[in-house]
């Protein structure tokens, strides 16, 4: 946890060596093997009053939330999308 405490931004690489991207849509997410772009940075947000959780801001001021919905047919994985906070705020919180 102590790397989210000293970082404001980070960039999220997957076992492939592809990043995650916000799409201009400010919906979507997706891979990319480019991580030059403003779109590959995700802001880090801490939570006071849980210490082991963080939010990720994108370029866009919108928030990586986790869903329930199946990545793709066939696959293992649900979706991440890029949205405001709700009632369903626990969708937007990430732990280590």
């Amino acid at each position: 946890m102590e790397i989210f405490t000293k970082a404001k931004a980070v960039k999220l690489r997957s076992h492939l060596e592809k990043y995650v991207v916000a799409d201009d849509d400010q919906e979507t997410v997706r891979q990319s093997r480019n991580s030059s772009g403003k779109r590959a940075r995700w802001f880090v947000e801490l939570l006071h009053d849980k210490p082991n959780v963080i939010r990720l801001r994108s370029c866009h001021g919108k928030y990586l939330a986790a869903t329930d919905l199946p990545f793709l047919l066939g696959m293992t994985g649900n979706k991440v999308l890029q949205t405001v906070p709700d009632k369903m705020d626990w969708k937007l919180q990430w732990s280590l």
